[in-house]
């Protein structure tokens, strides 16, 4: 069944759950069907082995990966920057971070060979990568120029 072209599928970022969002309503604070909990929350996702491709493959917004570890120290100095351009970015971009040391194969897949690296994927394809650390406005402008519409 082909959704409608005025309407884009989200991946809930609680239960996981497809929803399809008018795209007038974008901007509405949508919720879940399934779990009713907002989809878009200003936050980055954790994503891990188990639901990334989900996130990847059936939401229609481009996804923002902060690949990263903890023990990274210009991870750690970025991940509040990152987590504030979420309620930036939202609801036309969805942002997630991928610890490298939990999800090895999903950094080895990538091919991430520094961190933090940032990814952004739209269609279920890589359209950007930037390796180091950046502040917020950096950060915002860079993920806007990337973004094909």
């Amino acid at each position: 069944m082909e959704k409608p072209s005025n309407s884009v599928h989200i991946v809930c970022p609680h239960c996981h759950a497809i929803n399809r969002v008018p795209m007038e309503r974008l901007n509405a604070a949508p919720k879940c069907g399934a779990c009713h909990r907002a989809l878009f929350v200003g936050q980055p996702v954790e994503l891990s082995d188990g639901n990334f491709n989900l996130h990847l493959t059936r939401s229609d917004i481009p996804l923002l990966v902060d690949f990263w570890a903890p023990w990274c120290g210009p991870c750690r100095a970025m991940a509040p920057a990152f987590a504030q351009v979420a309620s930036i970015l939202e609801p036309h971009m969805r942002l997630a971070k991928i610890n490298t040391e939990e999800e090895q194969m999903l950094g080895a897949r990538y091919h991430i060979r520094s961190i933090p690296s940032l990814v952004v994927f739209q269609n279920g394809q890589e359209i950007a990568r930037q390796s180091g650390a950046m502040n917020q406005r950096d950060l915002v402008l860079w993920a806007q120029s990337v973004i094909k519409n």
